[in-house]
């Protein structure tokens, strides 16, 4: 579980998805939750992600639209490999 505090000053509990590389950084996936732990409407959060020591992580906003394109579409394919790797088990 992540906690963040967006622009707007609301406080947003996420579940962390994963922790991926796309082009030359790390980036991090979540997912919102509600106050009942439930995901909400599917949205997902997807920052660069940075180890400042062992057990300290950075999330930065992505501003440039190329680089959050290259994050996006990595995600997508990293979800569309759980979603295949899902049907192979229940097979």
């Amino acid at each position: 579980m992540v906690t963040l505090t967006l622009d707007n000053d609301e406080v947003v509990n996420c579940a962390i998805l994963t922790i991926y590389e796309a082009g030359e950084n790390e980036y991090i996936a979540l997912l919102p939750l509600d106050e009942n732990g439930e995901s909400e409407e599917g949205d997902v959060y997807i920052y660069r992600y940075k180890e400042t020591a062992p057990g300290e992580p950075e999330l930065e906003n992505i501003e440039d639209d190329d680089e959050y394109e290259i994050a996006a579409d990595a995600f997508d394919e990293w979800l569309d490999t759980q979603e295949f790797d899902e049907s192979d088990i229940e097979e």
